[in-house]
């Protein structure tokens, strides 16, 4: 057995949930946070056989896709004042952080 750990973005994890749950996966949904912009993700616990792992990653990349975000930097730039002034940044957003790692015990109680 496989426990597959996939961090995905908030707006991804309705569509994909559903899916999955229609492909008669159990997940198990935890809200995490993203270290650099500090935004809400959706973290996937979906304990799965060695055989379907492959087929679980697939869904997840169908449903989330990386994308271009405008975003303020959450670190700041200093004028000659003395003022810290925060600027943008385009970054990658979305897609999903995806562990697949080994189960030596799995009960269900």
């Amino acid at each position: 057995m496989k426990l597959i750990i996939a961090i995905v973005q908030d707006e991804d994890a309705p569509k994909l949930i559903d899916v999955l749950m229609e492909n008669n996966y159990s997940i198990t949904k935890l809200a995490s946070t993203g270290g650099f912009l500090k935004s809400g993700n959706t973290t996937l616990l979906i304990g799965v056989e060695k055989e379907k792992v492959d087929e679980v990653i697939k869904i997840i990349k169908e449903f989330c896709q990386s994308r271009k975000q405008v975003t303020t930097s959450p670190s700041l730039t200093t004028v000659s004042s003395g003022v810290y002034v925060p600027y943008t940044v385009e970054v990658q957003v979305g897609g999903a952080t995806i562990f697949v790692v080994d189960v030596d015990r799995f009960e269900k109680i």
